[in-house]
């Protein structure tokens, strides 16, 4: 039988379990930024930014490959703020970005989404509507079918694949003077 002491040691709090998640989170952005800003300037950008959108689909493959299986997507707690109204706030990767500003190759990284929704169920994608790490307040998605020719560049893995999310293809806003109103 364990002691009430080490029975006590395995516990933490949500808070205390959240923060941690936030502090690997944390890492991933900058592992993600690192790689993207050395593929790009290595092969310039716009050939550095093609192997980084190629190395996210390569990713969300793998990621939806597993959701699939029914593994965990992401944790529960510490990637984000939370979801109202169909609103995702605090996203932990678009502070890190905004952070260092590097949103230009840190918004990149989105396409897992898509390409995560696509490796699940290749008919129909996940895009972005709003993309905080853009530069939106928030990040806002909508479920669509996929075409013919979006499925075959995702399956072969093709450059034009990177057109499947507008919102993403729009890249960076400018920086604005007025938040709107976060609820």
């Amino acid at each position: 039988m364990v002691s009430r002491m080490a029975e006590k040691e395995r516990f933490v709090s949500l808070a205390e379990a959240t923060d941690e998640v936030e502090v690997a989170i944390t890492r991933v952005a900058l592992l993600h930024l690192s790689f993207s800003k050395t593929l790009v300037e290595e092969f310039v950008e716009k050939n550095g930014k093609e192997l980084v959108i190629r190395s996210i689909l390569e990713y969300g493959k793998r990621v939806g490959e597993r959701t699939k299986r029914g593994l965990p997507d992401l944790p529960k707690y510490g990637v984000h703020g939370e979801w109202k109204d169909e609103k995702l706030y605090d996203c932990v990767l678009a502070k890190i970005f905004h952070e260092y500003g590097e949103e230009d190759v840190g918004c990149l990284y989105c396409y897992v989404d898509v390409a995560k929704s696509m490796a699940v169920d290749p008919e129909n994608k996940v895009i972005h509507k709003d993309c905080a790490a853009c530069g939106d307040y928030c990040c806002t998605f909508e479920q669509l079918p996929t075409t013919k020719k979006e499925r075959a560049d995702f399956k072969n893995m093709d450059r034009n694949w990177r057109n499947v999310d507008p919102r993403l293809i729009q890249g960076i806003k400018p920086k604005s003077s007025t938040k709107p109103k976060k609820r």
